[in-house]
């Protein structure tokens, strides 16, 4: 059945993900920094959007796995998806950020940008309320898993500033060719992170594979990285990868 095709992947992403955080939690567990030394990191803020049928605090751990001292001042965000129904699980209602047809994700896979606009809407909300606090938005990075990859990809390609940065995990392009000419100057600065893996059976290597050189031809810079024999799910090796990758792009208060 289609909708026990998509329930068991996320089924896993939970299994995987928190043992994932549970082994990190333990290897860091006594590598915390506790210097003396003034605070030269300025304000910075992550925002974590989840995948179908999850919520935003079932993702919470990760924060955890951030410990580096230049996350002191990172501000967390992890929003959950509104209830809706989803074509692709013959309607049935669950957390969503937009609609989705068809599962397995392709290449090829229709888009929904309609409903896909709005999230994007939404989450500009969430990026401005920060960047109104005070936090510089080169210092603002969104990312993303499956679903929220792809809203990832699409709320900071659309977004009228440049971010610190987008990373998307095992999503897709969410949107036609013909959105890419909204692309605001500003946004096609906004360096982004794409990890996917080659054995993920809920959305396709090859949609992952796409994204880069569909966004990397209109000017935006990504990189791109491979993990063999993953799943649809995030593994330790990505977060910690991610972690480095944000941390080279934070910019201090000086």
């Amino acid at each position: 059945m289609k909708l026990m095709v998509f329930v068991k992947p996320i089924a896993l992403l939970a299994v995987t993900l928190s043992g994932t955080i549970l082994f990190i939690l333990l290897s860091h567990r006594n590598q915390s920094s506790t210097s003396g030394e003034p605070d030269s990191m300025a304000r910075s803020f992550i925002l974590w959007l989840h995948g179908l049928g999850d919520s935003g605090p079932a993702n919470e751990p990760i924060k955890n796995l951030f410990t580096s001292p230049e996350f002191r001042n990172t501000i967390w965000s992890f929003p959950s998806a509104p209830s809706n129904p989803v074509t692709c699980n013959y309607g049935a209602v669950m957390p969503s950020w937009f609609d989705i047809h068809e599962i397995p994700v392709t290449a090829d896979s229709p888009k929904d940008e309609r409903s896909l606009l709005k999230a994007v809407q939404n989450v500009h909300k969430m990026i401005d309320k920060e960047i109104a606090a005070g936090t510089n938005p080169n210092n603002v990075f969104v990312c993303g898993f499956s679903q929220g990859g792809a809203l990832t990809l699409a709320s900071v390609l659309l977004y009228p500033k440049t971010l610190g940065g987008g990373a998307v995990f095992s999503g897709w392009v969410p949107f036609n060719a013909s959105r890419t000419e909204q692309f605001p100057p500003e946004a096609k600065r906004t360096p982004i992170l794409w990890s996917h893996g080659m054995a993920d059976r809920t959305v396709l290597f090859e949609a992952g594979q796409a994204g880069p050189p569909f966004v990397e031809q209109v000017g935006v810079t990504c990189e791109f990285k491979a993990y063999p024999k993953l799943e649809h799910s995030i593994n330790n090796e990505e977060l910690r990868y991610l972690e480095s990758w944000i941390k080279a792009r934070l910019q201090s208060s000086s």
